[in-house]
């Protein structure tokens, strides 16, 4: 029986419209602002919680089921990196292009509003809330992404404003003129 870690997450797309160019021909113009794309299911299990958390971050919550019970969470629940890690593969399956990704310069606003528990099904939603050219590299943009892992009762266990840099379809001499396709207000 292989690991949690080395288990295979099979997701799909959940939204009515994905986007147009599939994720190995996607470009910073193919990322639209306001646009939702939501992505699922990744079901959780106590033992990928405890794998995790042995191995990453063994506070008594994370990896002590007595403990948990008697604490202020009533069960064990899972490391907010955990959360951040099953994000980031939903988000990196779905969503970050595979040819025109440059980089993260970070993310903002990084929030657990909910523990995420054993037996917890989750789903992306990607909210793309600003595009914006480089000024100084001409041959990428901005991406600023709303991202938000909600459990089955719609409650969001993980929200994020991840900021990725993509590279332009044609380089420097795609996607228009400066304030052209892509550009936000």
């Amino acid at each position: 029986m292989a690991e949690p870690a080395e288990q295979l997450i099979t997701t799909r797309t959940l939204s009515t419209a994905d986007f147009a160019a599939p994720i190995g021909d996607r470009y910073f113009e193919d990322y639209q602002t306001g646009t939702v794309y939501e992505y699922g299911y990744v079901e959780v299990t106590e033992a990928e919680i405890l794998a995790f958390a042995r191995r990453f971050d063994p506070q008594p919550i994370h990896v002590d089921a007595a403990f948990a019970a008697a604490g202020p969470f009533g069960g064990l629940i899972a490391s907010g990196w955990h959360t951040g890690a099953i994000f980031m593969r939903m988000f990196a399956d779905h969503y970050v292009t595979r040819v025109a990704s440059l980089a993260s310069p970070g993310i903002d606003e990084l929030r657990w509003p909910a523990p995420l528990r054993p037996g917890d099904r989750l789903r992306l939603r990607a909210t793309t809330v600003e595009t914006r050219r480089s000024r100084s590299k001409p041959d990428r943009g901005l991406v600023r992404t709303r991202g938000e892992l909600l459990n089955q009762d719609d409650r969001a266990v993980l929200s994020l404003i991840a900021m990725n840099l993509f590279g332009l379809r044609g380089g420097a001499e795609g996607g228009g003129a400066e304030g052209g396709p892509g550009r936000s207000g």
